[in-house]
């Protein structure tokens, strides 16, 4: 058995002009536009389908940002629970506004002790000195 697919974007615009006006305002405009695009529907996955929608929206006149703003408002909403949206967040490594009082609090423990290691007695071949209360078992 055999399966096929196909999907299309179309597109059709069209500018009439007032009978005042019995031309076009410049040479920067199109009076006539139609697009199609089409690809072979059976095994794209949903990224595929998003990018193919995204070269869709840039050809009607989207910009990118936009576009990129309207992907993230699927997933960043009011309606798309928080586990699914921290899913998402791990999968790109994204830190949402509410983790970073946590994440400040871990960069100001990495800053000390990068302060603390920088500041150390260095050793003749610039290694840092063991201070006797940082080894381990002595207190």
């Amino acid at each position: 058995m055999t399966y096929e697919a196909e999907v299309q974007f179309k597109f059709d615009a069209t500018f009439t002009h007032n009978s005042w006006n019995s031309s076009f305002d410049g040479d920067d405009f199109i009076p006539e536009e139609h697009y199609l695009i089409t690809a072979p529907a059976a095994d794209l996955n949903a990224k595929q389908y998003f990018k193919l929608f995204e070269k869709f929206l840039l050809c009607v006149g989207m910009c990118p940002g936009s576009i990129r703003s309207g992907a993230m408002s699927l997933v960043f909403n009011d309606w798309t629970s928080e586990e699914e949206q921290r899913k998402v967040c791990k999968e790109y490594e994204i830190t949402m506004d509410e983790d970073l009082d946590e994440k400040f609090k871990e960069w100001k423990v990495r800053d000390e002790e990068w302060e603390r290691l920088k500041n150390a007695p260095k050793g003749p071949m610039g290694t840092v000195l063991q201070q006797e209360n940082d080894l381990i078992g002595l207190e």
